[in-house]
């Protein structure tokens, strides 16, 4: 995996910044342009392999960039060489999480506009009429349109970096979400059982739906569990999708809408036995995704951190000294970095 990032550097710092760069290996493609940013400073953009992505942050952070520059970061879907890519092996290797990248991430979805709450209510009504009717496909879409993920991971990423404010608005987003999911099932329960429209197997209490909702259990925290791993596990090697986001939902989405549906029908110690699957899964899907992040940092920064500095040490002192490019249009090539510079 490639990614292309982009940045503004200070006129003065740009050569200096170019020749840091370089030394990383899995740097290519390193491109200025001269004053395309007036009267700021220069374009620098380049190509670096997801392996060395964090070296290659870090070095940008020592340099101070994040200060005076946005660093923009791209996925690359499609990078075609001039060879032929070896063949893929049976069991290959994980690539380390570019943690700058999945924090960003992790901010950007845990965002709480009024569409997350509506969202929220949609999907408790939908997860309502499934347990009705009795129908596990309303339930699975009622998980679908569920958006509590984002919100879990909010909160899970505060307490790993100890911010107090990140953990503090994603779970008053949570309380009120689940509320207001809550009440929306409880008045759509009223409303149904008020016009005679309760199905009959729902009325002599047949709720097979129902039945694995309400009652929590050692199979209830397995799930919990299992969930909270696939999100971490998932979100860190950027292949989260709406399909993790459904296998969350399945742990809480349902119980909230229980909760309110069962108050409806006064059948209070169901609603109650909801009430308490909802919170013994989200306190696990926080717990697991915070100890999932800190457990993969762990992980990463012993299993490849200081080989990554140490080739990168190395092959800077291999290298020869590197001319400085004032001319227009004038390319360098070193190793496998390329560094062309032009004036806008």
């Amino acid at each position: 995996m490639t990614l292309h990032i982009r940045l503004v550097s200070p006129r003065e710092e740009t050569e200096a910044l170019t020749a840091e760069i370089k030394k990383s290996d899995g740097v290519s493609h390193v491109v200025v342009v001269r004053d395309a940013d007036r009267p700021f400073g220069d374009a620098v953009q380049f190509d670096v392999e997801r392996s060395v992505a964090n070296h290659v942050l870090n070095q940008l952070r020592r340099f101070g960039v994040h200060r005076y520059s946005t660093i923009a970061i791209n996925d690359v879907d499609a990078y075609i060489k001039g060879t032929l890519p070896r063949p893929s092996r049976l069991i290959a290797r994980d690539l380390p999480p570019v943690w700058p990248v999945i924090e960003s991430r992790i901010r950007s979805d845990a965002t709480y506009a009024p569409s997350f709450y509506l969202l929220l209510i949609i999907a408790g009504l939908i997860a309502s009429t499934g347990i009705l009717a009795n129908s596990q496909i309303l339930i699975v879409g009622a998980m679908v349109v569920g958006p509590e993920y984002s919100a879990i991971m909010g909160v899970a990423l505060g307490i790993d970096r100890h911010e107090r404010a990140l953990v503090t608005t994603g779970l008053l987003a949570m309380f009120w979400g689940f509320f207001l999911a809550i009440v929306a099932s409880y008045f759509f329960g009223l409303c149904i059982n008020a016009v005679g429209k309760t199905p009959h197997l729902f009325e002599l209490g047949l709720r097979p739906v129902s039945d694995l909702i309400n009652a929590p259990n050692l199979f209830s925290v397995v799930i919990a569990v299992l969930a909270g791993i696939v999100g971490i596990v998932s979100l860190t090697e950027a292949r989260a999708g709406a399909i993790i986001g459904v296998f969350i939902s399945v742990t809480t989405i349902p119980a909230a809408a229980d909760t309110g549906l069962s108050a409806a029908y006064s059948d209070w110690h169901e609603s109650g036995g909801s009430l308490a699957q909802l919170l013994v899964n989200v306190v696990l899907l926080i717990a697991v995704g915070a100890a999932g992040l800190r457990f993969q940092r762990w992980a990463w920064r012993n299993r490849g951190g200081e080989r990554i500095l140490l080739r990168s040490a190395l092959l800077a002192v291999r290298r020869p000294p590197q001319p400085r490019r004032k001319d227009l249009g004038r390319c360098s090539r070193f190793g496998r970095s390329r560094v062309i510079t032009t004036r806008a």
